[in-house]
């Protein structure tokens, strides 16, 4: 049988890096996309091509493509690649974010459409391009939330609006998905170790962060799930309970 073949956005580092390790070892083929390539690297380490290696190691196929999210162009584009080259897209985990680190009201309107655009229209695209073609019954889409949405003492209030604005978008889109596409959310409210989160904290701040493997466990087992399981919007304790993610994991920080 051929393998199952998930995406990830976000893939060049943190959760997404290491969903894509994990994923592999699960025996999916794997998608790694984000903007940090060999070409073009970020200001934090981590690429594509070197999270796809990982997927290469555990024995499955990857592909590397570098994109931006709010892209639709190029977004479209990577649909009709995947479903043309391997001919299936089982799993699209949507895990691709921005958090402006200052207070709206201090920053620029242009980072205010930025938040919108990568954490509310990326998703969207996605899924507006994947879900049509996704086999019917056997496609499942995790958008990755955060506690954040329920916090406005966060401090940070287009990163609370837009994964607000997911977690609802998650449940509207399920509803038109019902029946096809099982498309439902995981709400992270507990600090989990990624670079880019950490390259925000101020000086001095520090969590007991958990390590991102918790992530894949919640992922794997909402792809899992039958496809009446839908439009949902879980933290990562409400998973625990149901012995779906393993209890705490310190981060191995690096």
């Amino acid at each position: 049988m051929e393998a199952p073949v998930a995406l990830v956005t976000g893939a060049s580092r943190g959760i997404g890096k290491r969903l894509c390790a994990d994923l592999a070892a699960a025996g999916y083929d794997v998608v790694c996309t984000a903007r940090s390539s060999d070409a073009s690297r970020g200001a934090l380490p981590g690429t594509i091509e070197e999270t796809a290696a990982l997927v290469r190691a555990a024995g499955r196929r990857a592909l590397a493509v570098a994109l931006d999210v709010r892209d639709e162009e190029g977004v479209a584009a990577l649909a009709e690649r995947v479903f043309g080259e391997w001919g299936r897209c089982d799993l699209l985990v949507n895990n691709a974010a921005l958090a402006p680190p200052k207070p709206a009201l201090e920053d620029t309107t242009k980072r205010w459409r930025l938040g919108v655009e990568v954490n509310v229209n990326g998703p969207f695209y996605f899924v507006y391009y994947f879900a049509p073609r996704m086999k019917p019954g056997e496609g499942r889409i995790v958008n990755i939330s955060s506690g954040a949405s329920q916090a406005p003492e966060f401090g940070r209030a287009s990163y609370t609006t837009t994964k607000a604005a997911l977690e609802a978008m998650t449940r509207a889109l399920a509803h038109d998905l019902r029946g096809r596409t099982a498309l439902n959310c995981i709400q992270l409210e507990l600090p989990v170790w990624t670079e880019g989160f950490a390259a925000t904290l101020p000086p001095g701040v520090d969590f007991p962060f958990e390590d991102p493997v918790i992530m894949s466990d919640a992922v794997l087992w909402l792809a899992r799930q039958p496809l009446d399981v839908t439009g949902q919007v879980l933290t990562i304790a409400e998973l625990r309970a149901r012995g779906a993610v393993r209890p705490f994991t310190p981060a191995t920080r690096s």
